[in-house]
């Protein structure tokens, strides 16, 4: 069996920045700065142990050249949600990086990231023969985080192309689901900033929840 360091080395993250934000007024949420840093600032730290990391958006994409990651437009157009992001991301790896077994996605919209998150996950996974893990916390699950198999791309494909499916519950109640606890008492690190007043919210949290659970 490999160890957890050899298991890294073959998960991919795949942040998904493709909605519309507009209940942020539009723009991109990946962009809003807090505590000195933006969303995706913030994600690109904590994921900075993954060798492979690629960009779900949508518009134009040189916006997001600073990252130096690969960046993949929805496979299908619309702005239909976070499973096409996470179906045209694996559309990606299997065409550029058959080494990779899992991917981890992550909505750019949470500032407080877990640095363990995945690592995390993908314990629970080994340990409970799961095929999707996902985060929660105090009892909520967090599907945008999903810890996806890349070897789940066919039925995905089909449940999107063929069935519709646009909601990441309708397609992954068909599959065995580990969950995994990331409660705390000094807030909520999946809080998402989906309107102006989430960014103030998250900019009071900030000092507590980076100390827990970032790499700062």
């Amino acid at each position: 069996m490999r160890s957890h360091e050899e298991q890294l080395q073959h998960v991919a993250i795949g942040f998904l920045a493709g909605g519309q934000a507009r209940r942020m007024g539009g723009g991109d949420k990946a962009d809003i700065i807090i505590a000195g840093r933006s969303i995706l600032q913030r994600q690109i730290q904590a994921t900075e142990q993954f060798e492979t990391r690629i960009l779900n958006a949508n518009g134009d994409l040189q916006r997001f050249n600073w990252t130096g990651f690969p960046l993949v437009s929805d496979c299908i157009t619309g702005f239909l949600g976070p499973l096409v992001g996470v179906l045209s991301c694996l559309d990606y790896l299997i065409a550029h990086h058959p080494e990779i077994t899992h991917m981890q996605s992550c909505a750019t919209d949470a500032p407080f990231l877990p640095y363990h998150l995945t690592a995390t996950m993908i314990a629970k996974r080994e340990a409970e023969n799961a095929v999707l893990v996902q985060p929660a916390t105090k009892g909520r699950r967090h599907p945008v985080f999903t810890l996806w198999p890349v070897s789940i791309r066919d039925a995905l494909h089909h449940a999107v192309v063929s069935e519709n499916v646009r909601k990441i519950d309708d397609f992954t109640q068909h599959f065995k689901t580990s969950i995994c606890d990331f409660s705390s008492d000094e807030g909520d690190v999946f809080m998402n900033v989906n309107r102006p007043e989430d960014a103030q919210t998250a900019e009071r949290l900030a000092r507590a929840l980076d100390k827990l659970y970032t790499s700062l």
